[in-house]
């Protein structure tokens, strides 16, 4: 059995611009496959839970989306909808996941 290419994280929190919520910044390097979908709601989960924060998913360094781990990001930004208390973005799309968002009509979703 292959193993799936791994997924790692740079977290970072900064002050918010106007002295909104703070800023929670997630830099994702490598790909967002089935075998990895876990790593990713575990470290932004707690944070939506937490509430009061600005959660950005910076995408600049993702390699690839495959267009069911996208599920997994739209569950997490209609869990950050639903707990009302911050909000989660997706930042640096590449072309291809930039279509993909497009083709299933989620890019405003993640554009708010």
């Amino acid at each position: 059995m292959a193993v799936e290419p791994g997924i790692h994280f740079d977290v970072a929190e900064s002050a918010g611009e106007y002295a909104d919520f703070p800023v929670v910044t997630i830099k994702c390097h490598g790909r967002l496959v089935s075998g990895n979908t876990e790593e990713i709601k575990k470290l932004v989960k707690p944070l939506i839970e937490a509430g009061g924060k600005r959660i950005v998913i910076d995408c600049a360094d993702l390699q690839h989306v495959d267009s069911s781990r996208l599920g997994a990001l739209v569950g997490l930004k209609v869990s950050a909808i639903n707990k009302g208390l911050g909000k989660l973005e997706l930042v640096n799309l590449s072309p291809r996941v930039a279509e993909l968002l497009k083709l299933t009509s989620l890019t405003d979703l993640f554009a708010k």
